[in-house]
């Protein structure tokens, strides 16, 4: 309505009442959301409201508005473009570094499983799987037959075993117990 006849200086909010629902409909069609078509208009307003004197002497307003409409959501993209955006899977490129506190109680926990074993079936443990020797070597060391030194880490082992089953049963039945009376 670039023709209208005006009898005086347009009034904003008289203005605004009057084309607002068109700006948002324009907007939608240019943002295709809802959302960044209010925020372009509220923007494109807001720069209306505080150059009304030069934008209302315009030959068409709403052509000036709708443009600075167009401004606005070009300002919003492009900030929006130099934002970083969050990758939807992150990558791992490197291993995660742990801080040890998992492995170092670990590490005492099967200490401490050791230290319940008898001592030449706790050396031929420690001798076979943290020193990694042979059971000859450990024979040797040992000062025993190679048969008497695979004794003693196959006793170990199967005792090792047992104390870690009999633990992982009571803890699991004192999980039970702990979740039927919470159920109570």
């Amino acid at each position: 309505m670039a023709a209208e006849a005006r009898t005086g200086p347009l009034d904003f909010e008289v203005w605004v009442s009057e084309k607002a629902d068109a700006l948002l409909r324009f907007a939608y069609v240019l943002t295709g959301d809802a959302s960044l078509a209010e925020d372009a208009v509220q923007d494109a307003l807001t720069t209306a409201c505080a150059r009304w004197g030069r934008v209302s002497r315009a030959d068409d307003p709403e052509a000036y508005v709708k443009r600075m409409v167009v401004n606005a959501h070009i300002s919003w993209w492009r900030k929006f473009r130099r934002r970083e955006a969050p990758a939807a899977d992150p990558v791992r490129t490197a291993r995660a570094v742990s801080d040890g506190t998992s492995a170092r109680a670990e590490s005492e926990a099967i200490w401490a499983l050791c230290a319940t074993l008898p001592d030449k079936q706790r050396a031929a443990v420690v001798l076979r799987f943290y020193e990694e020797l042979s059971y000859a070597e450990i024979a040797q060391l040992l000062h025993c037959a190679e048969a008497t030194a695979r004794s003693h880490v196959h006793r170990a082992l199967a005792a090792l075993k047992t104390t870690l089953s009999t633990e992982n049963t009571e803890s699991t039945e004192n999980t039970r117990s702990t979740e039927g009376a919470e159920d109570a």
